[in-house]
């Protein structure tokens, strides 16, 4: 960042415009979520709108939901490492421009493969918006307790898409249809970090296979040749792609990030909250409107609870975080979204509205609580140099359980227009109740000693590696080293 945006990161003693010129880049980083988030929430409303218009299966629906979904876990780290080599400005704004084509053509799709390729043009720009917006946010909120409260805002945001995005694709499926920067300071670019070609072509081969493996399970089982070479494919490119990136002296994932407990365990956690998240609003949208024959429009009202907790809940996450209360966050996070996959266990057609309003409800609180712990502790105490990088390790853990949820959800259900779907379901709700016991667990294991412990010798580690670094591309996360973002 320059000498600009790190004065308006400075929280403490700052002047009221540099605070007013902070918020306006929060704000702007926020619409830019909201954009990319709504999006995701109108089309799953749309779904069974789509597969009317261009006769399609739920595989491939799944396509156009994991479409969007792989090519952004995929590319998020390339997007973070341009940011952190090119100016996250620049990159910012070529993303912006590239989600606007992809939405336009999208809204042209004449088939289902076309959908598929213009959702993936679409995610191309949305993976450029999300990690450069949150280290954006990072370096502009140094102090830890502003970035916490910041990232609950941001957590907010996300609740608010979730509340405008099924109602406004309600409409606008109802309706026409269902095809219906400038205050941003810009980092200073770190021209000595190149392009990790090899290692993004091996993450890429990894999502693809492993989506496309869990997919095919639907139809040709778990233990058939097709399933298990795709999950082997996948397997054999994570091994290529760690043992590739151990020996770089400039990587495109820096290893050394996952040995800070507190950093790996919010990445998992964040695969295990979207894959939930990802897994109940796919076929919540199918069961609201094919098994229950609800429309469009009343089908996003009814998943409102959940986006109006998430609005709640995200703030008061961030506050709690910014005062050591990450634990609570997790631990409340975890314990809401096994209770509401709790109350859908028994889903059947005749299911009361209140039973599932109240599901919702618990299941939103658990998502407006989890975001703001997990993104924290995924920026916190890693060099600003790589601030692109390390937002974009944290978005892509979530793009990668969205993935993964849609495409479980799809095996396990079935089609949701067969006599049997709403009993179909049932094992995927006491799946989701496992993972949120999972969040649980993982948020109590994970904010001991010992985590606070390896936090603080991999931010000593990152940090004199960047002793060498312009005076600005100094540890974002030097001002809380010592203080655990996981407490």
């Amino acid at each position: 960042m320059n000498n600009q945006s790190s004065d308006a990161g400075t929280t403490a003693g700052a002047t009221p415009a540099l605070l007013g010129r902070a918020q306006v880049i929060l704000a702007t980083c926020c619409l830019s979520l909201l954009m990319v988030s709504m999006d995701v929430t109108i089309v799953n409303v749309a779904l069974p709108a789509i597969r009317r218009d261009l006769h399609t299966s739920v595989a491939g629906l799944q396509c156009s939901i994991d479409g969007y979904t792989v090519v952004v876990a995929s590319f998020l780290l390339l997007a973070g490492s341009t940011a952190d080599r090119l100016g996250q400005k620049r990159t910012f704004q070529a993303g912006l421009t590239l989600f606007s084509l992809g939405s336009l053509l999208c809204s042209l799709a004449p088939s289902t493969v076309t959908l598929v390729v213009f959702r993936m043009i679409q995610a191309l720009g949305g993976a450029m918006l999300n990690p450069v917006a949150m280290s954006i946010i990072v370096n502009t909120f140094t102090d830890p307790k502003a970035r916490a409260r910041a990232i609950g805002i941001w957590g907010a945001v996300f609740g608010v898409s979730m509340a405008i995005g099924p109602l406004v694709g309600g409409v606008l499926t109802e309706s026409i249809g269902w095809r219906s920067a400038r205050f941003i300071p810009d980092s200073l670019p770190n021209a000595r970090r190149r392009f990790d070609l090899v290692a993004q072509g091996l993450i890429v081969v990894a999502l693809a296979s492993l989506t496309s493996g869990v997919i095919d399970a639907r139809c040709s089982g778990f233990g058939s040749r097709e399933t298990l070479g795709s999950l082997a494919v996948a397997a054999a490119a994570v091994i290529a792609l760690v043992a590739y990136e151990a020996r770089r002296s400039e990587p495109l994932i820096d290893l050394r990030f996952f040995r800070s407990a507190s950093f790996s365990v919010a990445t998992v956690i964040a695969v295990l909250s979207f894959a939930s998240f990802s897994a109940s609003l796919f076929v919540n949208s199918l069961y609201l409107q094919d098994a229950r024959s609800l429309r469009a429009s009343v089908a996003g009202l009814c998943t409102l609870p959940i986006a109006l907790m998430m609005v709640i809940c995200s703030p008061l996450s961030g506050r709690l975080v910014s005062v050591g209360r990450a634990r609570v966050a997790l631990v409340v996070a975890g314990s809401a979204m096994a209770v509401g996959a709790l109350l859908l266990t028994g889903l059947r057609v005749e299911t009361s509205m209140a039973r599932l309003v109240l599901a919702y409800g618990v299941f939103g609180v658990g998502l407006g609580m989890v975001n703001a712990p997990i993104t924290n502790a995924a920026v916190s105490g890693m060099p600003r140099a790589q601030a692109g990088t390390a937002s974009a390790i944290a978005s892509t853990s979530r793009q990668v359980g969205a993935s993964l949820g849609v495409a479980i959800a799809g095996s396990i259900a079935g089609e949701a227009v067969s006599p049997g779907f709403t009993s179909s379901t049932h094992g995927l709700w006491w799946l989701l109740v496992g993972l949120g016991l999972a969040v649980v667990t993982l948020g109590l294991l994970s904010t001991g000693v010992r985590t606070k412990a390896s936090a603080e010798r991999v931010a000593h580690l990152l940090d004199a590696r960047d002793d060498s670094l312009p005076a600005n591309h100094a540890s974002f996360g030097a001002a809380s080293h010592g203080k655990p973002v996981l407490q």
